[in-house]
């Protein structure tokens, strides 16, 4: 049996071939990298809309009377600030102040809770959530086989489903509700990862093809296209967004992933406060900070950031901004003061380019606000 053959496909795989996506292997799942052009993507999720197949995702539930106060133990977030119909991003913290995944919590009725977390990280994070759960009243649930996930992204939106789930067109930014889709019970969530205002799908496996068609016929008059994960990656690192494993993982925590607004620690107690604590009082010693190119070229992960003649750390996530026009990364830097437009270099295979500290997010949408 061929490699190709061992990755798991989502319930839009047939959509995708259809569509003449080129196909990768994503953390063990076949997905499309790109349809036409990620060029192309990138930009109908700016000026119009996209789409995307996120099925890959996990979808856990919390359920029972200590859901909330086992959803504060084991988030940096203050849970507690969303009732019914609110959703909010957050990281699970390890013992040391590590982050184990970066989430999305959705609160549909009081003391339940869909966690939707990272498709390489699924396994890992309910095995986790599992072992925590030691001593709270809460049901643990991964239903992630049964349900299919669709982001659909950019200014035009709300426009693309206004007319079929109006109630999800009035949903507020992080917003959430339990809606019929074709008869079947679903949760479409108002959230999304690219920096654009957009909204989330979760439905039965069963249904989802029907909804991939009929939201793409729907949308192309306004300008949706089928997009990739090549322009999945390249809107969300404009936006300041992480990538787990990539940008964030079980060594570097959420303060020095330059993400302190995920962090509150005025709601009590909860795994790795008193690490994030003393790091917040001393200081991080190290910062995920943002780096754009001034001249031409495409930054590329592990290339090397150099400060007057210092290499002060590497890329993490880099790629060519089709916003920008321009090279941007992020890395981890061990001085954790420089201002924006401080001079540096990027450095790899021998070829250095001139950049500049740059804030982050690069792009922000005219309006965008953070779940903080």
């Amino acid at each position: 049996m061929t490699a190709t053959a061992e990755l798991r496909r989502t319930a839009l795989y047939d959509q995708h071939k259809a569509l003449g996506a080129r196909l990768v292997d994503f953390h063990g799942w076949e997905l499309p990298i790109q349809y036409e052009s990620i060029l192309k993507e990138h930009a109908s999720v700016r000026q119009f809309c996209g789409l995307f197949d996120v099925s890959h995702m996990g979808q856990l539930w919390a359920r029972g009377p200590g859901a909330l106060a086992f959803l504060q133990k084991t988030n940096t977030n203050d849970i507690s600030r969303i009732g019914p119909g609110k959703a909010i991003y957050s990281h699970l913290p390890n013992a040391k102040g590590g982050v184990v995944d970066d989430v999305i919590i959705s609160c549909l009725q009081k003391d339940r809770y869909l966690i939707v977390v990272n498709a390489a990280t699924r396994e890992k994070d309910f095995a986790w959530l599992k072992k925590q759960a030691a001593g709270f009243d809460v049901e643990l649930e991964d239903q992630s086989d049964y349900y299919g996930m669709i982001a659909v992204q950019g200014p035009r939106s709300a426009q693309i489903i206004a007319r079929d789930f109006p109630e999800a067109q009035a949903l507020p930014r992080f917003g959430a509700l339990e809606a019929q889709v074709f008869a079947q019970p679903s949760v479409i969530t108002r959230t999304g990862y690219t920096g654009e205002d957009g909204f989330e799908f979760i439905v039965p496996n069963e249904i989802i093809s029907r909804l991939w068609d009929d939201l793409l016929a729907k949308g192309r008059s306004l300008g949706a296209v089928a997009c990739g994960l090549g322009a999945r990656d390249t809107l969300r690192l404009e936006a300041g967004y992480l990538l787990y494993g990539q940008d964030i993982d079980g060594d570097h925590s959420s303060l020095e992933a330059n993400y302190g607004w995920v962090v509150k620690f005025d709601k009590g107690d909860f795994i790795g406060r008193p690490v994030l604590w003393k790091q917040r009082q001393e200081g991080v010693k190290r910062l995920l900070t943002g780096v754009r190119l001034i001249e031409p070229g495409v930054a590329r992960p592990q290339s090397w950031v150099v400060c007057d003649g210092k290499r002060l750390g590497q890329l993490c996530s880099a790629t060519f901004s089709p916003t920008l026009l321009a090279g941007i990364g992020a890395g981890y830097l061990n001085k954790a003061d420089l201002k924006p437009a401080t001079p540096v270099v990027v450095e790899r295979a021998g070829r250095s380019t001139a950049a500049q500290i740059a804030a982050m997010p690069f792009y922000r949408q005219s309006g965008a606000d953070k779940n903080a």
